[in-house]
């Protein structure tokens, strides 16, 4: 399925169809303010499984995509200093590592006790996450050919991955720029990947 979003103002019922895709464990591709990327439930250990399937991804380098900075707390351990910096550089282009709550399935961990928290600056993913209930896990989407890291034509996107997911959102051209990865567990903020954001201490 190939669905037109705009981001300016998510069409609700579009929007309904997507969350009923996720819910039946499915698979989608959406934009985001950075690159586009693969989206699924975080209460969908299948789809998880299909992620990491299609993307080739190891446990450790799986991100959910919250909604807000009152989500990520639900779903990582934030003290008052790292909510701090959240507050200070969300909604935006990075990615956050936090230490992850109980309420992170193992199977979207494995071994592992962090999580990387996203908070889009992009009404299209918010709208999602917001109707579902729960984050997206996501992996961006990178170009198979390797001319450039990332595929930025949702139309390229849909000739691609059409029949490896279960839904592509147009959401208009994407960037080529990947978020900013900022290790916050320790409280001393450490980039792991330059990215499009520029933090704010």
């Amino acid at each position: 399925m190939f669905v037109k979003i705009y981001p300016e103002n998510p069409n609700p019922k579009e929007v309904r169809k997507i969350v009923d895709i996720l819910n039946a464990d499915g698979v989608i591709i959406y934009p985001t303010d950075g690159v586009y990327a693969f989206g699924c439930s975080l209460s969908s250990v299948k789809a998880i499984e299909r992620i990491k399937s299609i993307r080739q991804k190891r446990d450790d380098e799986l991100t959910i995509v919250c909604d807000g900075l009152s989500n990520i707390s639900e779903y990582a351990r934030v003290d008052n200093v790292q909510f701090r910096i959240l507050k200070r550089n969300l909604p935006g282009l990075f990615t956050f590592i936090l230490q992850a709550s109980g309420r992170i399935p193992n199977k979207a961990l494995g071994r592992r006790k962090t999580v990387g928290v996203r908070v889009p600056d992009n009404a299209i993913p918010i709208a999602i996450v917001e109707e579902l209930g729960v984050p997206m896990v996501t992996a961006s989407v990178k170009d198979p050919d390797e001319i450039v890291e990332y595929t930025t034509d949702p139309e390229l996107i849909e000739e691609r991955y059409g029949k490896s997911v279960d839904a592509v959102i147009d959401g208009g051209y994407g960037a080529n720029v990947p978020t900013t990865v900022v290790d916050i567990t320790s409280g001393e903020p450490e980039i792991l990947r330059e990215g499009g954001g520029e933090l704010v201490f």
